[in-house]
Order: C-alpha cells, then structure tokens, then sequence
C-alpha cells in the first residue's frame, strides 16, 4: 500500500498563483494530479513519470507546472493565472506495477 501526504490547497483569486504537494511514502513510476469539480468526472491535470515525461490537459498547458524530486517521492504541482473552472478536489495519484494509488484529495477555490 501507498500513502501519500498532500497539501497547498486553499482559495484564491482568478488569476492568482497556488502550489500543491504530495508525499508518497515510496517512489512510484507515475505520480499526479487529477481533479473533479462538483457534478463533473474526474479528469486528469498533470502527471510524471520516473524518467520525467510529463503530461498536461489542455486546459492547463502553459499555466500548470509539474515537477518531481530527486527521490521520486514527491510532486508538487505550480498552478498560475488560476480560473474559476480551475476550481475543483486535487487528488493526488500514483501508479506503479499496474496497481493505482489516489489521496484523499485537497480543495482548490478559485473566486473572487
């Protein structure tokens, strides 16, 4: 089993900037962030491979960062110029030998 440890989460105004952290409690091949907003599925945002391939929804290119330690424990996603739409339960997500692993989740708001 996996556990992972998230934080960052909060309100915010449309465009500003929040950053989000996971901590799982061993390395996993695939580490990221999917969200779900009230009445909508849960979508992936981000993710990251061991090799450090990254993968973006297109609603996020160019405004969402995600990067990893060297450890390949941890992943911390940037989120800039937030939008209301952004607004949603982060879950932190984790895959490795075919089995997947998810948070317990951390609310971001976006509104003024």
């Amino acid at each position: 089993q996996v556990q992972f440890v998230e934080s960052g989460g909060g309100l915010v105004q449309p465009g500003g900037s929040l950053s989000l952290s996971c901590a799982a409690s061993r390395g996993l091949y695939i580490m990221g962030w999917y969200r779900q907003a009230p009445g909508k599925q849960r979508e992936l945002v981000a993710s990251i491979t061991t090799l450090a391939r990254t993968i973006y929804a297109d609603s996020v290119k160019g405004r969402f960062t995600i990067s990893r330690d060297n450890n390949r424990t941890t992943i911390y996603l940037q989120m800039n110029t937030l939008k209301p739409e952004d607004t949603a339960i982060y879950y932190c997500y984790g895959k490795n030998l075919g089995a997947d692993y998810w948070g317990q989740g951390t609310q971001v708001t976006v509104s003024s």
